[in-house]
């Protein structure tokens, strides 16, 4: 039986480690001659050696640390590499263990492959200087920091045997989300969970000035961590033959009190779980370690000089090469590699086997066994709609009720996360089906719905955890949504907008599964914020993930209960996209039966044909996108077919936004003679719309028609009314009534102009006294037979 302990077995580990330090310098400096076989020339040399080399040395010591760890304890374990540009670290030791191999098979576990290795690390065609999608393992791209603790929570939910080994980097630790992350124990539970391992990887420095937990004594950090409800393991050191034996003893204690924990729990159910003391390692060693000491009379090793490039050698400065080449030879490759360039079979030893390497572990590719979700038929949960717009409800209510049932037939691959806003959107029917799961004590009657065992999290007031966490279930090929306030979600866009880049760069490697898509619910929308007032107005996330290559980005704009169930299927069942998914939580008249709503979500569109009173050869085409521009739209169709019945509309109600795109665009697109067939070529088009109105310019911009009025949110609102923020943005019935007439009948219009005006002085008025809407808007219905 193998000792995991001995002096034999660590210096195999040791070894191990020094062949991945290896390979991370040489990925950094050369192109070519990788053994150093011969003497090294110019062209070895990449002209621009770009990385870093920092944090190298002490993430691939951790790394060979849990190879043993996973070998000693038969543990599924996988590794996000939460500090920086560290990417040499995941490529390294994937490529150590073959993983690299069987995902590029050019990539050869010899000297040939070795040399294709280094030239491709940070160079033109090549691979990133972090860990990348590219990167076998890589579940965690970790370009923007911060998130690595609830990527790693949010893939261990409901895989009660995986243990996410989270590297977080001193720099990284400084980050609100990264800070916030620590409160994730919080919603671990041992029985149906997995465990988090966070090793905070204090090195001292970042790019250029020191990091505040590195200077803190290990007695402040043993306080701050434990107060947090973690339990503190410390290994400190910069001599390798001490630290590997400390090291060891240190991760053997945080495995077994992981079991222990686990194996006590789960004597019992998931409902009676008690949160534990989960261990969190805080290992200390020099940033730079292993590299040069010193240069040009200043310390590297231990200093924020060695973030990226300690060696100034390049393919055009050659001075100081052999500088570099005494740094490479310092890790004795001869004891390391094979005459061809194959790690010797004494260090393989120590590296798992088949799906056990961290590299070639299934739940980061995609999950161990993903499946698509069970949905309950929508149809059971539509409104009745004889006639349009004679009664109101509650879009979010009706949702609710259909994801409770979500819930209730998917209890281990559906979960909702939200920044405490779940009920606050009015999502009542998902907590019928489930409480939140919460593992700090309850106090009744003052708290609801928490529990130990939930589908619900969102009893953190964090942005960032709630979409971290729906990241890390999904990257690991579970479901789920993350509902929050529309104008909050611009906290987490640039999570967004790392999340897409993952998916686009997925999307390209045959070996990567598909992951099922990330949904955002955006809700307590700007045109319905009369309590929160301007600072929650904000719809920008519309425009921010429009932007984004098309074949990822899905926005639809359902106007009621029915057409928001309608697109419920083909989002929560979609594979590689972000679906942005903007409602309403407010009484809203209910306008579309579910023959209507079906057609809206299965073609993006559709002309409405009650609503418009000269559909074949129009006057004017109106549109909307959207809760309240739908319904203003219709408010001012029915002033127009009063007042103004000459006029000639045709009314079309978006749901799928991004589908009106040109092919050109948007491959999913509507051709010209399609969109010239709802638009027309050169008749007016008003466009009522819920966001900023450059999305429809641009949409609009290389087609036919340029007729376009767009009416959409223009940065305007304050507390007020609900019709007065539509007012204020020129979003509202009268103004777009107005708009119609002048489009169509110019200065003839000029009375039914000027009528119009004064309702709108009239609002301005009446809710400066009364503090309420007008009784003709809030006692509006749609009528008109």
């Amino acid at each position: 039986m193998t000792d995991y302990s001995s002096k034999e077995y660590l210096n195999l580990v040791d070894k191990y480690w020094r062949a991945a330090n290896y390979i991370s310098v040489g990925q950094l400096y050369f192109k070519d001659n990788p053994l150093l076989k011969r003497e090294v020339k110019a062209d070895d040399i990449k002209v621009h050696p770009i990385g870093h080399w920092g944090t190298i040395a002490g993430q691939n010591f951790i790394y060979a640390h849990l190879n043993r760890i996973i070998n000693k304890y038969n543990v599924n374990m996988f590794y996000i590499e939460g500090p920086g540009h560290g990417g040499q670290v995941m490529v390294s030791n994937s490529y150590l263990d073959g993983s690299y191999t069987e995902a590029y098979p050019e990539i050869t576990q010899d000297e040939k492959g070795m040399q294709k290795l280094f030239k491709q690390f940070s160079f033109p065609g090549g691979v990133a200087s972090h860990a990348a999608p590219e990167t076998p393992g890589s579940m965690h791209e970790g370009g923007e920091l911060g998130y690595s603790l609830s990527h790693g929570v949010g893939a261990i939910l409901d895989n009660p045997d995986q243990i996410a080994a989270v590297v977080i980097g001193d720099g990284e630790s400084e980050t609100g989300p990264l800070a916030a992350s620590w409160f994730s124990n919080t919603f671990i539970n041992p029985v149906n969970d997995g465990a988090v391992l966070p090793i905070l990887d204090l090195n001292g420095f970042k790019i250029s000035n020191p990091t505040i937990l590195s200077r803190k004594s290990d007695e402040q950090l043993k306080e701050y961590f434990t107060g947090m409800g973690w339990d503190p393991i410390f290994v400190e050191g910069d001599d390798p033959e001490k630290m590997h034996p400390e090291t060891a003893k240190a991760f053997d204690e945080a495995i077994e009190k992981i079991q222990s924990i686990q194996t006590e729990a789960r004597k019992h159910s998931a409902e009676e779980a008690k949160m534990p003391n989960w261990p969190v390692i805080i290992f200390r060693a020099p940033k730079g370690w292993t590299g040069p000491k010193e240069w040009d009379g200043v310390p590297i090793e231990g200093s924020f000089r060695a973030h990226q490039i300690p060696i100034p050698v390049d393919q055009n400065h050659m001075e100081h090469v052999d500088a570099l080449l005494d740094w490479m030879k310092s890790y004795k490759p001869e004891e390391l590699f094979n005459d061809d360039g194959s790690l010797k079979d004494d260090i393989k030893e120590t590296i798992p086997a088949d799906k056990m390497r961290m590299a070639s572990n299934p739940v980061v590719n995609g999950g161990l066994d993903p499946k698509p979700l069970k949905l309950p038929d929508y149809k059971n949960y539509a409104l009745k709609i004889d006639k349009p717009g004679q009664f109101d409800a509650q879009d979010m209510i009706e949702l609710g009720k259909y994801l409770g049932d979500v819930i209730r037939d998917n209890e281990q691959t559906f979960r909702m996360f939200g920044p405490d806003e779940t009920m606050s959107n009015r999502l009542y029917g998902a907590f019928d089906a489930s409480p939140r799961q919460w593992m700090e004590p309850t106090h009744e009657p003052n708290d609801q719905f928490e529990a130990p065992a939930g589908r619900i999290i969102d009893s953190q007031l964090s942005e960032h955890q709630a979409e971290g966490f729906l990241e890390g279930y999904t990257l690991t090929g579970r479901h789920g949504i993350f509902a929050s306030y529309e104008s909050f979600l611009r906290v987490v866009d640039s999570m967004l907008t790392q999340h897409f880049k993952w998916l686009r760069k997925a999307d390209e490697l045959s070996w990567r599964n598909k992951y099922p898509s990330l949904t955002v619910l955006a809700t307590s929308t700007a045109f319905q914020q009369d309590h929160n007032g301007y600072t929650h107005q904000d719809p920008g996330i519309i425009t921010h993930l429009a932007e984004k290559k098309p074949a990822f980005i899905r926005e639809y704009f359902p106007a009621d209960t029915n057409s928001l169930l309608a697109v419920m299927p083909q989002i929560l069942n979609d594979q590689e996209k972000i679906n942005l998914l903007v409602t309403s939580k407010q009484l809203r008249p209910q306008f579309f039966n579910m023959d209507e709503a079906e057609e809206l979500a299965d073609k993006g569109y559709k002309v409405i044909d009650w609503a418009s009173n000269g559909n074949e050869d129009p006057d004017i085409v109106i549109a909307a996108a959207g809760t309240e521009p739908t319904m203003e739209s219709l408010a001012a169709i029915d002033i127009l077919r009063r007042q103004k019945p000459d006029i000639k509309i045709r009314f079309v109600n978006v749901v799928d936004l991004l589908k009106l795109r040109s092919p050109k665009v948007d491959p999913r697109g509507l051709t010209d003679q399609e969109f010239n067939e709802i638009f027309t070529v050169d008749k007016p088009v008003l466009f009522a719309f819920h966001g900023f109105e450059d999305i429809i310019k641009e949409i609009f911009f290389d087609r036919d028609n340029h007729n376009l009025y767009v009416h959409g949110y223009r940065e305007n609102g304050d507390i007020t009314t609900p019709f007065d923020m539509r007012v204020v943005n020129q979003m509202d019935r009268f103004h777009l009534a107005e708009e119609v007439a002048n489009a169509v009948q110019g200065a003839a219009a000029s009375d039914f102009a000027n009528e119009m005006e004064a309702m709108v002085d009239k609002h301005n008025k009446y809710i400066r006294e009364y503090g309420d809407d007008l009784p003709e808007v809030n006692n509006w219905k749609w009528d008109q037979e």
